[in-house]
């Protein structure tokens, strides 16, 4: 049996574990292309307008697994304990995928920890409905947990050599899934890297430190990512020379926390990039680049 992943959404916080997971289960892994146009354009034509970028991305994703694999993982998330919770999207996504391509062989987990005990037991649920035994679904369970800690740190580790061997520092504040994109972040981040900076990245800080410091910023916020994107500023504002919060449209959540940093955080220079399936290189270029300009003009180098 082959099981598809596809490269879109969450599969940027979580793919390590469930690429492990299956393989440790003995299934064959089937993970979607890096989002290309035909991608994007296959995913804007199966949704409405109103839904973000990610989505529209996720599901041209999942369209392109359609036919290649048996089962094609869409989980649904929504909380991650009593008082934090997922954007709504994430609570409706197996759904939408099953409306939107009835003939999507749709395999899912639910992660509702405001109801549920924990994480474990949705993964061996996952495991017995694909034929496996409850030890076998847990073992491959921890085995990704693992592994996907491993991969954390290590980028975690990277990204704090780079923070102290660069001299001139951006920090983008954003989603995973829209940073790491090779269809809409790449390119943002070799602009920077083309102008002379460093990108370090919100998701690759600790985030036990980004969660305690979130507070600073807001003591309220039940968004859980969006939790950890703000405290990722506050842990580094001090440290980089620049912010980019780089958001798609059109995001409620995003909208909103990007309006607390930007009305708290005063110390550092900070510029909102807002993304659509329209949006040009050429006008995206022209921003990163007089952003850039200007943080040299406040702190030069040699």
């Amino acid at each position: 049996m082959k099981i598809g992943l596809p490269k879109a959404l969450l599969y940027y916080r979580y793919g390590i574990l469930w690429e492990t997971f299956f393989r440790e289960l003995q299934f064959d892994v089937e993970i979607s292309a890096d989002t290309n146009k035909e991608i994007l354009t296959c995913g804007v034509k199966s949704t409405l307008d109103e839904n973000c970028l990610p989505l529209k991305i996720f599901m041209g994703h999942v369209q392109s697994l359609i036919g290649k694999c048996d089962r094609i993982l869409v989980p649904r998330f929504a909380r991650t304990g009593k008082t934090e919770e997922y954007c709504v999207r994430f609570w409706g996504l197996p759904d939408l995928v099953r409306n939107t391509f009835p003939d999507a062989p749709v395999l899912s987990y639910n992660i509702d920890l405001g109801r549920h005990a924990n994480e474990a037991a949705a993964f061996i649920r996952m495991g017995q409905a694909l034929g496996k035994s409850k030890r076998a679904a847990f073992q491959a369970y921890r085995a990704g947990c693992q592994a996907q800690q491993m991969w954390d740190r290590q980028k975690s580790y990277a990204q704090s050599e780079r923070m102290r061997a660069s001299e001139r520092k951006v920090l983008l504040a954003s989603q995973s899934y829209l940073m790491h994109d090779a269809y809409i972040g790449g390119p943002l981040q070799n602009m920077i890297i083309q102008y002379g900076a460093t990108p370090l990245f919100s998701d690759q800080c600790c985030r036990s430190l980004c969660r305690a410091f979130s507070t600073e910023i807001s003591g309220s916020l039940y968004w859980s990512m969006n939790k950890e994107i703000i405290g990722a500023v506050e842990l580094c504002k001090n440290q980089v020379d620049g912010i980019i919060l780089l958001t798609a449209f059109p995001c409620g959540s995003d909208s909103l926390v990007n309006e607390l940093v930007l009305r708290k955080v005063k110390s550092t220079p900070i510029i909102q990039i807002l993304l659509d399936e329209h949006t040009a290189p050429a006008g995206l270029e022209t921003r990163i680049e007089s952003f850039l300009d200007i943080l040299s003009q406040r702190r030069p180098y040699a």
